[in-house]
């Protein structure tokens, strides 16, 4: 195949399959998103198709299957109160500054690349757009929608169940709704937390929770007193944080002034590494050496745990997985509308590092 043909837009179907050799249906079908082509076969086209350079005709596959070949990332977030951190930094801005939203942004990218379908982000915190949201979704710009929705109080998981709209949902629903989502076992992954930390001889264990307006938020928190239970401890203190950084840093200051004996705390979960990062200099400033005397766990295995000194123990939650699964999960949808709905759960790891 010469670079001037694949370069002209003029590569064909008939052209890959020649080069993956396999049949032109095969390659149509990896082409649409079938969920049908063994995974094999199915690097072998996506191979061919970066070789040949071919381009979709999305025109004329419009006009077949009647999709747009394009989905919604949607960042829903109702308005939240100010959780310790000073002034809230805007909606746009704690998006983009957040490790984690990166991570799902990579991972449904990877998936729905080689298969021709494209990506738009929309972000929703309030009533006017999310009444945009819902018209740009009838108006049939895009196929479906993979949903990132933070607050228990949303109520655009439910809308968008309601409306018929193709759409996974990233996390367990707050309230019972008839969506698919994909989700972490959190409860798991607190449990290995506060297990390792008891591990290392740490007998008097607080937290930095997240946000109780959130589904994530409360079910950590939860887990870590469960977890706590088990081991016959006594919480020693809970503060709540927003998954900010500087909702960590101020949550550390609050549990460090906390009474009585917050300052003997010998081991801290907090919820996620975002958080940790603020934390860690709070407690040093403090006097309090990591891990020496007190032995820090984060959540997320994001980047910040790596930005963080000494490097942080975490539990690794497979994000990247996570959103190619839910990119997976809602292109089934959006090629057999009347399918069962599903759910995917991902079991966390525990990576030990310095701060433990």
């Amino acid at each position: 195949m010469s670079r001037r043909s694949a370069g002209s837009g003029s590569v064909t179907l008939e052209d890959v399959a020649k080069v993956a050799g396999v049949s032109r249906a095969t390659v149509s079908r990896v082409v649409n998103g079938s969920t049908t082509v063994d995974p094999a076969l199915r690097k072998v086209v996506e191979k061919a198709i970066a070789a040949t350079h071919y381009v979709p005709n999305r025109a004329a596959r419009s006009l077949v299957t009647r999709t747009t070949g394009s989905i919604a990332l949607v960042v829903s977030e109702e308005g939240r109160g100010d959780h310790h951190g000073g002034e809230n930094p805007p909606f746009a801005g704690r998006i983009f500054s957040d490790p984690f939203f990166g991570r799902i942004v990579s991972g449904v990218m990877q998936y729905i690349r080689s298969r021709g379908v494209q990506m738009v982000l929309l972000l929703v915190d309030d009533d006017e757009s999310r009444h945009q949201l819902l018209g740009y979704l009838r108006q049939g710009h895009v196929d479906g929608v993979v949903l990132i929705s933070t607050h228990a109080a949303d109520l655009l998981p439910q809308l968008l169940a309601e409306a018929d709209v193709p759409v996974v949902l990233s996390g367990r629903p707050a309230q019972p709704t008839p969506i698919s989502y994909v989700e972490v076992d959190q409860r798991a992954g607190v449990a290995m937390a506060v297990d390792h930390l008891v591990a290392r001889g740490r007998t008097r264990l607080a937290t930095v929770s997240g946000p109780q307006d959130t589904p994530a938020g409360r079910e950590r928190l939860a887990a870590f007193r469960e977890r706590l239970a088990a081991h016959g401890l006594a919480e020693v203190a809970a503060v709540e944080g927003d998954f900010t950084q500087a909702s960590g840093a101020a949550a550390a200051r609050e549990l460090l002034a906390a009474a009585p004996g917050a300052g003997d705390v010998d081991g801290l979960f907090v919820a996620s590494d975002l958080m940790a990062l603020g934390a860690l200099p709070v407690l040093y400033r403090a006097g309090r050496r990591v891990p020496e005397d007190i032995a820090v766990v984060g959540f997320d295995d994001s980047s910040a745990a790596l930005a963080c000194d000494p490097p942080l123990t975490t539990v690794r939650q497979p994000v990247e997985e996570m959103a190619s699964q839910m990119a997976n999960l809602l292109l089934q949808q959006i090629a057999a509308p009347e399918s069962t709905l599903q759910s995917s759960m991902f079991q966390p790891t525990l990576v030990v590092r310095e701060s433990s």
